[in-house]
């Protein structure tokens, strides 16, 4: 027994149609990522923007002002040998 296949017989402007929507429908898709693509450079590029506007922050109340004499302590080399030798003397 022989089976016939089943051929699907399509016009030439049927094919040229379904190209057609075939070619449109990779446009919207590749107009949408693109959009999308561009909106999140621009955003990126906004933010980094907005940050460098920013006010600075308020300095810590117990802050020296300027002008102000800070104490510290001298943890240089020198130092702490001269400190080393006081103390065994």
């Amino acid at each position: 027994m022989l089976m016939k296949k089943s051929v699907l017989k399509l016009s030439k402007n049927t094919l040229v149609i379904m190209n057609n929507f075939e070619v449109f429908l990779y446009f919207i898709c590749f107009s949408a990522i693109g959009g999308a693509a561009f909106a999140m450079m621009w955003s990126n590029i906004k933010s980094i923007n907005d940050d460098t506007r920013k006010a600075p922050k308020p300095k810590h109340p117990e802050a020296p002002k300027a002008g102000e004499e800070v104490m510290y302590v001298d943890l240089s080399r020198e130092k702490l040998e001269d400190l080393y030798k006081q103390d065994k003397e």
